[in-house]
């Protein structure tokens, strides 16, 4: 992400096996509780770390029709990557995920953000970076939302699929600030970068291999929705 996941990234040496085997997964069950499928496109905000694989997954999955890097929490004018990767302006490297409820349904969002997506029992953390900025969050856009995710994380932690509590906060979305134009499709546009190649692409990867049905091998991008807008 910043300047330290790329001297971090020139110490690692990238196989096809490595990659994988440095990923960890956890399948979660899907939530008991579901939204009812409706005929409008829902939007929501969602956090886990390093939002390069954040969007990375989304634009992977069948339903999603737009999924766009950016920050939320904080104010509009800290609202860039230089202010953001200090730790202290409020914001989440976030994804807002656009998505058809008549393809693929909030619970299954919400499962594929708990499995492949990132651990949601590290606290302001995930992987190499480390800040508040790479929290586990989720910005819910309605009050529907709001009840079916804090739902999931209260039937997951009483199953105890994680070996620690699900430390990932639930907030109403107040605003959501695109992130830089470079920081777009970047997993798609960058796959050799080691970084990407390490952390990133083993999370798409999950994403075909647990959820098989709900995978696309076209990702859907920021770029090509521009160009047809």
């Amino acid at each position: 992400m910043k300047v330290y996941h790329f001297l971090l990234a020139a110490t690692i040496l990238i196989s096809p096996g490595c990659a994988l085997a440095g990923e960890t997964v956890t399948m979660v069950p899907p939530p008991a509780v579901d939204q009812t499928a409706s005929a409008k496109p829902e939007t929501i905000v969602l956090a886990g770390g390093c939002f390069w694989g954040v969007q990375g997954v989304y634009q992977h999955m069948k339903g999603v029709t737009s999924a766009v890097s950016g920050y939320s929490g904080g104010k509009k004018e800290t609202a860039n990557y230089e202010l953001v990767s200090n730790g202290d302006t409020g914001h989440a490297e976030s994804v807002e995920v656009t998505f058809d409820p008549k393809v693929v349904s909030l619970g299954k969002i919400l499962q594929v953000y708990f499995s492949v997506v990132h651990n949601p029992t590290e606290l302001n953390r995930q992987g190499p970076d480390s800040g508040t900025q790479y929290r586990s969050a989720v910005f819910t856009t309605s009050s529907e939302q709001e009840k079916i995710t804090r739902a999931y994380i209260a039937q997951l932690d009483k199953a105890k699929v994680y070996s620690g509590p699900i430390v990932t906060k639930v907030s109403s979305l107040e605003e959501f600030y695109p992130a830089e134009a470079y920081h777009q499709d970047y997993a798609t546009i960058h796959p050799s970068q080691p970084y990407i190649a390490y952390y990133d692409l083993p999370k798409i990867e999950n994403l075909s291999k647990l959820f098989p049905q709900d995978y696309r091998d076209n990702p859907v991008l920021v770029s090509e929705n521009k160009a047809s807008n």
